[in-house]
């Protein structure tokens, strides 16, 4: 069992300005759907030891917003389905959510989004008439708190509600939903707010029959004859998730919309399932989406209709969620189980920054680049003294002394900790002067615990990770769209043909 459960850290690169995020950057969404829920204190521990810097809450909660008080890391926050009668039916409740669960966490609490239900135009209907007047209600309260300058509003969706999304210069929303998209997106374009959407090629793949190829649903490397090709554009896609936020794109445009940038608010791939009818769902697919997923977004390749433009996303998911229900893979999305152990290793190496350890063994624990150094000095002295490292080489004359700076002796002290407690979740933190890397330090004669002398990418201070689901925490109701596969299917099949024939 414990093959299974390789140490790994996950970080992303974020460019990020004062209360907001421009750029590329990956974040985590945090379920909470468990038979025995993480405490929240235990939750940002390990947000903080693995340096994720951006997280989707899928509610409000007090406990959890109090326990990411101070740790700089970005926030959206989430009014749950069941809330959205009340709020869409009262300015005042609206009014009153807002004061109670953004006001009075904010700034300490970096909040910088609210996400408004999840997924109701396609699991929802009925609520659908409520979403804008929610909505809106939601923006005059921030408003009315001087908050709508740092925190945008915004509501996740099902890419089911895009029909014929391949090719996605043809793709359109459900017209039916025209009464709420259509304001809706003024309202995103006016505000500067994202279109949330969740992208789960792992369906549009198991859900195709055998027509959409995995390679293709998990961004492995395509010959160009392989390439789906839009017929009416001539842009190839080399993986589904960029035709999806495409398909996106052209549906906006389809509506005269062309300056809301889409965020992908949920996206994963399960590391288990039945075998019998799930023999996709494995660690090594997981890992295979989710480390080429990470290398795409924060190497801002952007997509085929927009090179270069970020498409921030969440990973589904932080933890593994015992006791939601359907389908066995239904429960492993995560990277982590309820105990914080990594599900499966991250193979990232080569993406500029890290999101995981890429060897059972080659990760180190480094001083933080800029980190305090009174901080650091504090640290050192904890290692060399409670944390009961051996600091004998730290010593003048011995093989570490040099280079003598507070910052290359932390660095040896806090590695020595961190292979000491085996790499251990929590073990690399060091009141946040701490990072995980996969480069090396060892220099010469000083060789570092676990010195394998591989060099890697290191983590870097700043970054930030990021997973998902399309359903509320605990909402045992919510389930994750799978959209019109079979009509996808067929046309990426077309554009595959006509790839090969361009060639």
């Amino acid at each position: 069992m414990m093959k299974l459960f390789l140490f790994f850290l996950l970080l992303v690169l974020a460019v990020s300005v004062a209360h907001g995020e421009d750029g590329a950057y990956i974040g985590v969404n945090i379920g909470t759907a468990m038979s025995s829920v993480p405490a929240a204190t235990q939750i940002t521990t390990l947000l903080r030891s693995q340096n994720i810097r951006h997280v989707r809450l899928y509610d409000a909660d007090p406990a959890m917003l109090a326990a990411l008080a101070n740790t700089g890391i970005r926030v959206i926050v989430s009014v749950p389905n069941e809330q959205l009668l009340a709020i869409g039916n009262s300015n005042a409740t609206a009014a009153n959510w807002v004061a109670r669960n953004v006001a009075a966490h904010y700034p300490s609490v970096n909040i910088t989004a609210i996400a408004v239900g999840s997924e109701v135009l396609s699991t929802l209907p009925n609520a659908a008439p409520l979403l804008m007047p929610a909505v809106r209600y939601l923006q005059n309260a921030l408003v009315a708190a001087a908050l709508d300058r740092y925190i945008k509003i915004s509501t996740p969706h099902s890419s089911s509600i895009i029909l014929d999304s391949f090719p996605p210069s043809q793709a359109f929303f459900n017209r039916s939903l025209d009464p709420v998209l259509v304001p809706l997106l003024k309202f995103l374009q006016s505000t500067g707010s994202p279109l949330m959407l969740n992208v789960y090629p792992y369906y549009d793949y198991m859900r195709s029959n055998g027509v959409i190829p995995l390679d293709y649903a998990l961004f492995r490397p395509l010959p160009p004859n392989k390439e789906a090709v839009d017929a009416n554009t001539l842009l190839h896609y080399t993986n589904v998730f960029d035709a999806v936020v495409d398909a996106a794109y052209f549906a906006m445009a389809y509506l005269n919309v062309t300056n809301v940038p889409v965020m992908v608010s949920e996206t994963g791939w399960p590391h288990k399932g039945d075998p019998s009818n799930e023999p996709d769902a494995t660690s090594d697919n997981a890992d295979t989406y989710n480390s080429n997923l990470i290398r795409h977004v924060m190497n801002s390749t952007g997509t085929p209709k927009h090179p270069g433009v970020a498409v921030p996303t969440y990973i589904y998911e932080l933890y593994d969620e015992d006791t939601r229900p359907g389908s066995t893979s239904e429960k492993y999305w995560g990277l982590f189980d309820m105990n914080g152990i990594p599900a499966y290793t991250l193979h990232l190496t080569g993406s500029g920054v890290l999101l995981a350890n890429d060897t059972t063994n080659q990760t180190y624990c480094v001083a933080r680049d800029g980190a305090d150094e009174k901080m650091l000095q504090a640290a050192l002295d904890w290692a060399c003294g409670p944390g009961k490292v051996d600091c004998s080489a730290l010593t003048q004359g011995q093989p570490c002394y040099e280079p003598d700076n507070v910052e290359a002796h932390a660095t040896y002290a806090f590695n020595a900790y961190y292979h000491g407690m085996g790499m251990g979740s929590g073990t690399c933190y060091f009141s946040g002067v701490a990072v995980i890397t996969t480069t090396d330090p060892s220099r010469g004669s000083c060789v570092y615990a676990g010195s394998g002398g591989k060099n890697g990418t290191s983590l870097l201070n700043g970054t930030s990770l990021a997973p998902s689901s399309n359903s509320t925490a605990g909402d045992s109701g919510s389930h994750r769209a799978v959209g019109d596969v079979s009509s996808f299917a067929r046309t990426v099949a077309a554009a595959l043909l006509l790839g090969a024939l361009l060639l």
